[in-house]
């Protein structure tokens, strides 16, 4: 009989089979058939291996886990990647960490295990104890799943260069799955580890990131920023306490905008308007008029500025300062001078590992600083800019562009990226500051710039209240909107000075990130009100 055409042979569907669809349908059941066959053949040589396989011997040592609610108190110390070294070399061994990467090959599966800024890599192999079930259960964990894993810490004849031990690695006997993740994240973590100098590969643009910044924030160099940023604000407590400021908290939440200003964000306040802070300069002077002498604080300001730059953000934390001088304000310039000098140093010696994982992803020249800080009077600085073609008048303020080529002058000159910026056109300041006692067309104030870009704003302020009141009536200002503020004054201010200093964008700078939204956990900024 011969056989039927083609045409006549029909598919799930009713309709008849190509001629290609044919063809792979009788190779589909070739396979079958030798796959049978072998399989028959391994089960007369080796028939305690097939059964052993049916039975997963290994089905106690892998899985996931029941959700932990605190029901139990196991006798296990769990281990930080970071403490895996030579020294624990064929010791077992228990950690927790999140599936990074996973490779299966035949019957091994390799894996990345990641905790915070620090890997390592793990293996599992068929064995006595590890079956081809568990094997294929562990490639198959989605990435970003947080495990426990048991396992033997062994040394290695090379270094594993892709992670952070890189001397050993992990043998593994159990995996356990805590929380799972999504099969499908919305960026991966390799992605947005990738430096920008990486030729075509796929990276993460800014806006995805922020969208996703949970994830985002699980990258090596992220973990590093932050711990950065820590430092700042720890050198800077640690060294102000040391030469006994003391630190105060502030209202956030006011009466009237804090610098008489109109970018201020109003709240409704049961049944009237109050305004968020933008800066705590009101309640640091009043702590001094209150005689606790030298303060600092540390919290979130306010700005309702609409500017979209690099460098601006609506909601960031203020570090700032106040205190009572003897005699001359330069008592304070030196003190805050000295602040920087601390901080930078403190990274230095301190961070010095982070800082160089943040700049492996984002390059940047080593930050450079003086001891003591450059002071230069803002003369000089116009003069500087003058002497290479910028047109200005010495009582001009500078611009943003002419701040940056200034910072650039000045460290191609003083070979440093820190410097001060002291007697500013009184005119370009705020009407609290005090006037330069032998010349009133300047004054006693001062800016300070990291890499060409203001970092710090500060003077000394009036503490008389009537010469206040009389600035502020030359600045019109509607006198019942700061009453509060020169009323402080009345009952005897000493002479003060200080300044504000933005957290997150002295990290941008000391680091030479080249966006302040990477230095702020969760930034705000005209455009964005989330995560």
């Amino acid at each position: 009989m011969s056989d039927r055409p083609t045409e006549d042979i029909l598919g799930p569907d009713g309709k008849p089979l190509s001629k290609k669809a044919l063809k792979k349908q009788q190779k589909d059941a070739e396979k079958a058939v030798k796959k049978a066959a072998h399989r028959q053949q391994e089960q007369a040589q080796n028939p305690q291996a097939v059964e052993q396989e049916k039975e997963d011997y290994a089905k106690d040592l892998y899985g996931q886990v029941r959700m932990i609610q605190s029901r139990d108190k196991p006798d296990r110390t769990l281990l930080k990647v970071c403490e895996l070294t030579p020294g624990l070399a064929d010791q077992k061994v228990w950690l927790r960490g999140r599936l990074y990467t996973s490779r299966s090959k035949g019957k091994s599966c390799f894996f990345v295990i990641r905790q915070q800024k620090w890997t390592v890599q793990a293996l599992v192999s068929v064995g006595e104890k590890v079956s081809k079930q568990m094997v294929k259960y562990i490639a198959n964990i989605n990435k970003e799943s947080i495990i426990d894993v048991e396992g033997y810490v062994r040394t290695v004849p090379q270094k594993i260069e892709s992670c952070s031990q890189q001397d050993v690695e992990l043998h593994a006997e159990q995996v356990w799955v805590i929380s799972s993740a999504a099969p499908r994240l919305p960026l991966l973590i390799e992605d947005a580890s990738r430096p920008d100098t990486e030729g075509d590969l796929a990276r993460v643009n800014q806006d995805t990131r922020l969208d996703n910044r949970i994830i985002d924030l699980r990258t090596q160099t992220n973990q590093a920023l932050f711990r950065v940023e820590m430092g700042v604000c720890r050198h800077f407590r640690q060294h102000l306490e040391q030469i006994g400021f003391v630190e105060i908290h502030t209202p956030k939440i006011i009466s009237a905008a804090s610098e008489g200003g109109a970018n201020v964000f109003e709240v409704t306040y049961f049944k009237t308007k109050a305004y968020l802070a933008q800066s705590p300069q009101l309640y640091k002077q009043m702590a001094i008029c209150g005689d606790m002498d030298k303060v600092f604080t540390v919290g979130a300001v306010f700005r309702a500025e609409d500017s979209n730059t690099h460098r601006h953000l609506t909601e960031f934390v203020g570090l700032d300062l106040e205190m009572a001088f003897s005699y001359h304000y330069h008592e304070v310039l030196d003190v805050i001078g000295n602040l920087f000098v601390a901080i930078f140093k403190g990274l230095q010696q301190n961070f010095a590992e982070e800082i160089e994982i943040v700049h492996k992803q984002f390059p940047a020249e080593p930050f450079k600083f003086l001891e003591p800080s450059l002071r230069l009077d803002y003369r000089e600085g116009v003069q500087m800019l003058r002497e290479v073609g910028v047109d200005m008048e010495e009582g001009d303020d500078l611009s943003t562009p002419n701040e940056k080529l200034l910072g650039k002058l000045v460290k191609a000159k003083y070979d440093t990226d820190f410097f001060i910026l002291d007697k500013f056109p009184l005119a370009v300041r705020p009407f609290y500051t005090m006037p330069d006692p032998e010349d009133t067309k300047w004054s006693n104030s001062y800016d300070m710039f990291m890499r060409g870009e203001e970092i710090l704003s500060g003077a000394q302020r009036i503490h008389d209240p009537d010469f206040l009141l009389e600035r502020a009536k030359e600045h019109e200002i509607n006198i019942e909107k700061i009453k509060a503020y020169i009323d402080s004054f009345k009952y005897g201010a000493p002479p003060h000075a200080g300044g504000g200093i933005g957290m997150e964008r002295v990290t941008m700078l000391y680091l030479g990130l080249d966006n302040i939204r990477k230095a702020s956990l969760f930034p705000r900024d005209p455009k964005r009100l989330t995560p």
